[in-house]
């Protein structure tokens, strides 16, 4: 994305780094929303008339008989008060309002943006407002999952909802780098390194939802083993190798740990790769990639041993923020600026 605009090409840059801030925040809000079980709150899906949070007892009362509907009032919630019941609504409906917020605070400066330049400048930004309204209809499609037959939504599509969000904000961030980071044409990490890595980080969210949607932090609070034993106990290895595993509550949370090991692993390939051909111009990135790295994987420990505490949980998807990030601009660079090695000085 080319701007010769001087003044224009920073106004893109402000909003971008602002819509990055806005999904991020969804992000985390949405996080919360599921560690407190909010998410089914709201039975409607109200685009425009839930708006308006509730402005009198009636209204109130209309929401909270709506959710005594649905099995997860009748089985688990079913002594639940009206302000317990409006503690989970406050956290919905404010998850379902920052959508509505970034929906506008995109569509408007994009707008505005497309008189000022040519629309073709601006095609993948577009494309990125595609996907903000696509990720709402999957953030409603997981939530009439759990008002029928289930107490909670289908993991399968809360993943889908987390992944969606992780790549829009990637979209984002890549957009913003095409602004303002100039292309340098030399030689560079081979381009598999860091592509091969952020898919490795995208698959461990998807994993990661499975195990939040599962509620598979509950189990096996230690690490490094699964109670007495590395493999779950209630399981069997060959059970491993079935579709059916990514149903079952032990085994994937022992797939989201060694895949952290994994990811680990290949991370220290990385490492000794830049060092060894003395990429010097990657130093920092990596450095900082692993530093995120250890965090997460450190925070994704202590969520289990604390059976999924909400602080400790909040901050282990907060974390995969900073690491997604990282990743992406690692990725970037490595596409876009060709960096020399010392050893061709």
């Amino acid at each position: 994305m080319y701007i010769e605009n001087s003044i224009l090409k920073k106004q893109l840059s402000y909003w971008l780094i602002f819509m990055f801030s806005l999904i991020s925040l969804m992000i985390i809000v949405g996080g919360l929303t599921r560690l407190t079980d909010s998410g089914l709150s709201i039975t409607k899906w109200e685009l425009f008339s839930g708006t308006f949070p509730p402005l009198s007892e009636q209204q109130w009362l209309k929401y909270y008989e709506l959710y005594k509907l649905i099995p997860e009032f009748k089985i688990l919630n079913y002594d639940m008060t009206m302000n317990e019941f409006k503690v989970i609504f406050w956290w919905e409906w404010t998850h379902r309002m920052l959508g509505r917020l970034i929906g506008l605070t995109y569509l408007i400066p994009l707008i505005y943006f497309t008189f000022k330049t040519e629309f073709k400048k601006l095609f993948n930004l577009y494309f990125i407002f595609l996907l903000i309204c696509f990720q709402g209809f999957i953030g409603w499609y997981m939530v009439s999952s759990g008002l029928v037959d289930r107490v909670d939504v289908s993991h399968f599509r809360l993943s889908l909802h987390l992944f969606m969000a992780f790549f829009i904000l990637s979209l984002i961030q890549w957009n913003y780098f095409k602004i303002n980071i100039k292309k340098n044409y030399q030689i560079n990490l081979n381009f598999f390194f860091p592509f091969i890595f952020l898919i490795l980080i995208f698959a461990q969210i998807i994993i990661g939802a499975f195990v939040s949607g599962m509620d598979a932090g509950l189990i096996y609070n230690s690490w490094p083993l699964m109670g007495n034993t590395y493999f779950p106990d209630d399981n069997e290895m060959q059970n491993l190798f079935n579709i059916s595993a990514f149903n079952d509550p032990s085994l994937v949370q022992f797939i989201h740990r060694n895949l952290a090991y994994i990811i680990l692993f290949f991370y220290i390939v990385i490492l000794l790769h830049v060092y060894q051909k003395r990429l010097k111009k990657l130093f920092y990135i990596v450095n900082v990639i692993g530093f995120l790295l250890l965090i997460q994987i450190l925070l994704g420990i202590l969520t289990l041993i604390s059976s999924a505490h909400i602080l400790i949980a909040s901050m282990h998807q907060i974390s995969s923020i900073f690491l997604v990030s990282s990743s992406v601009y690692f990725l970037y660079v490595n596409i876009n600026s060709k960096l020399p090695s010392l050893k061709d000085n």
